[in-house]
Parts: C-alpha cells; structure tokens; sequence
C-alpha cells in the first residue's frame, strides 16, 4: 500500500479553490448563525424563539431534500453550486437590511422577527441543495484514493471555517454591533460567488436520463436504507446533534447562567468547534481507518459524555473545557461518517445519497434546536442538555449491540482496492 501523503487532496489546485469558497461560505454562515441566535434572543429573552428558527429551517431543509439530490444528480454541479452562493446572498444582504437602524425604528418587534424567520426559511430551502451539491462535487474534483484526505480537509475547512466565524460573530456583536457584523456577512459571500467560477464546470454521471422522479426517490432511499453501515453512521451522527447538541441555547448559557455575555457567547460556540478541526487535522497525518467503527462508537459516546458535563457546569472554565472536548469527538465522528459516505456512494447517486445525508444530519441540526428551545422552557437549560447527552449515550449502545457490520467496519481495505482502480 503506498505510504499515506497528509496533503494529496491539496495538490489539486480546484480543490483548493473548493476549500477557499467554503470556507467563506462556511465562515459567513456560521457568523450569520451566531448574530441571528443573539439578536433573536435579545429582541424576545425567549428560548422558545431560538428554536423557532431551528424549525424554520428544518421544515424547507428535511422536505425538499430528497427532490434537491434527484435535480443534483441530474444538474451539472459547478453551476449549481453558483446559484446556491447566489441565492445565499440575497439572504445576507436581507439581514443585513432588516437590522438597519430605520427597519428598526420604523417596524415592530414582531414585523421583524417575521422578516428573520423567513429569510431562514428561504435558507432552509437553500440547505437542502447545498450539502449534497458540495458532497457530489468533491468527488468530482479529486481521484477516488484521495477520498479520504479530500474529505478530512473538506470537513477540516467546514469545522475551521465555524470555529473563526463563531469566534468573530461574537466579538463582532460587542465591537461593531449586528448591522456591521451582517454587512462583513454579505461581502464573503460575494467573495465566495466570484472564486467559485474558477472552478470549471463538470460532467454528470448520472445517465439515467428518463429515470422518473419517483424511481429516482426510491433508489437513493433504497441504497441507504439497506445499506448497514451507511444507516448506522448516520443514525447515530443525527441522533448526537438532535438531542446531544445545545449550540441553539448556547445563548442562554452566555447570558442567564455563566454571566458571560456577547464574547462568552462567542467562545462557547468556539470551543465546541476548536477542539473538531485540531482533530480532524491530526487525523490527516493519522488516518482513522483501522477499527473505524469501534472508533466511531466510541467518539459519538464521548460527545455525549462531555454535553451532559456542559449541561451541569456553572463554571465558564468548566464549560468551554467540555465543549472543547466534546469537539474533539465530534471531529472523529465527523472526518469518519464522511469517508464512509465517499467511498461507499456510487457516483450516478452522490446527489441523492448527500440529500439524504443532509435529512439524518443538515436538518438534524435545525430540529436540535427546536428540541433545545422546547426543553429549555420544560425543563430549564442545563437539565435540558443534560438529559439529551443521556439519550446520545443509550442509542451508542443500543447501536453498538445491534449493528454488527458498524461495529467491525473497517476501511483500510475499501481504501486500498480504491487506490488498485485508480492504478488501473
């Protein structure tokens, strides 16, 4: 086997070019992510509200999904992949208005809280084609024996592109203030709208030409639900996010409990993604391949364990501490539940693969923050969190016991007959 290379994706100059746009993309939204929480929750002081944007987001995300990945799989994906940045920027530029000082002194509370829900919808709707878009078209930019350092870069880039804007998003607010912030928003988007035609346009592998749209629907949901290993990775990372995340309360925290503020705020949803990238970079050097889905198990259980220790923590070292570390799990399961879905996705349904991708895990984040907002009202926000790390460590075991072909996954030998297809 040749001996592993910790930079083969990043020789190739489009891929590059791919990491530089998403993490623009990725960097903005995640900023956007953080204003929209603080100002939401300044405007109402109601958990309930934040995760009402959860569910604004979710509904269009989970629902259009599955006709997102048959259009994906039939469009070309560098042109696709244009318009979402474009259509994306019409949201960020909608914020940006919306938090003008005339909107606000000329509109009620309620009229511009309607204004942000909408926007997230429309964005939610963006979602759906954006994930498996990009999951199609990194395939599409490196060979298949560079899947696996392609996709530990890409989710690298992703977590990275999170831990900066979450830093800054927060700090933004204090110094510069929503409207400012949203603006910067704005114009990396238009940075990322223009780099990405540097990419050139590519083929589409999907010949099925007069496939029906129902048929296409049911052999996506076909190949995953009958795929063990697949199902697993993916039920377990949407379980995790559903009911272990509480980066939609992360406000709360900041505010009501640790006494922190808008910088506090900022740290806490950094935290959570400093510790995945310094992970996920380390596993470019270290490749997870060997007993992937021990490692797998073992990862989502600790992220687990390390919410239910936020959840209690009225300490900000304390917090920020089990956030980081339970990102260091999340990078694990991350930089794994993305190899798997690379090499083991046919190319002609990369597209519906990443949308149903997108339903277990994209939209799960969106309806965790509904489920965050619900129990913070019952419960109050640490007994919340606490519970839902309860919930993440008894699907690991029950998943651990049931899913034999998760728990002996192993991807060493996927990946050495990739790197014998490539040599042929």
């Amino acid at each position: 086997m040749a001996k592993n290379d910790p930079y083969a994706a990043l020789r190739i100059k489009e891929f590059n070019i791919f990491l530089i746009v998403r993490f623009a993309l990725v960097f903005g939204w995640s900023m956007q992510f953080v204003v929209i929480e603080w100002q939401v929750y300044a405007l109402t002081e109601d958990p309930l509200a934040l995760g009402l944007i959860g569910l604004c987001e979710f509904l269009p995300a989970f629902l259009i999904a599955p006709f997102a990945g048959h259009i994906v799989d039939k469009k070309e994906k560098r042109n696709l992949f244009t318009l979402c940045i474009a259509l994306f920027s019409l949201i960020s530029f909608g914020l940006y208005w919306l938090t003008s000082e005339r909107i606000e002194s000329s509109w009620s509370t309620y009229t511009i809280l309607i204004g942000i829900y909408s926007l997230v919808f429309f964005g939610g709707v963006l979602r759906a084609f954006f994930g498996p878009t990009i999951f199609s078209l990194i395939a599409l930019l490196v060979p298949k024996k560079a899947y696996p350092n392609a996709a530990t870069w890409s989710s690298s880039t992703w977590k990275g592109a999170n831990v900066f804007g979450a830093l800054c998003g927060g700090f933004l607010i204090a110094w510069i203030g929503v409207h400012y912030t949203l603006g910067i928003i704005f114009l990396l988007v238009m940075l990322a709208l223009l780099l990405v035609f540097k990419i050139d346009k590519k083929p589409i592998l999907n010949k099925r030409i007069n496939e029906s749209i129902k048929d296409s629907l049911k052999s996506g949901l076909r190949f995953v639900f009958n795929d063990k290993v697949i199902l697993g990775a993916l039920t377990l990372d949407m379980i995790a996010v559903l009911f272990g995340g509480a980066v939609a309360i992360f406000a709360v925290f900041a505010k009501d409990i640790l006494d922190a503020g808008p910088k506090g705020f900022g740290i806490l949803n950094a935290a959570l993604s400093s510790g995945s990238i310094i992970t996920m970079l380390a596993t470019t050097y270290i490749p997870i391949t060997k007993n992937t889905g021990k490692k797998l198990l073992i990862s989502v259980f600790g992220f687990g364990v390390c919410m239910m220790i936020f959840g209690a923590s009225k300490l900000m070292w304390l917090s920020v501490l089990a956030l980081f570390f339970s990102g260091v799990f999340d990078g694990i399961s991350m930089v794994v539940r993305q190899t798997i879905l690379q090499l083991k996705t046919p190319d002609d349904m990369r597209g519906r693969v990443g949308a149903v991708n997108s339903m277990f895990v994209g939209s799960s984040n969106e309806l965790g923050a509904l489920e965050s907002g619900i129990a913070a009202r019952i419960f109050g926000a640490p007994l919340a969190v606490v519970l839902g790390g309860m919930v993440t460590l008894i699907v690991v075991a029950v998943i651990g016991v049931k899913n034999e072909s998760l728990r002996e996954l192993d991807l060493q030998k996927d990946i050495e007959e990739h790197e014998l297809e490539d040599i042929v």
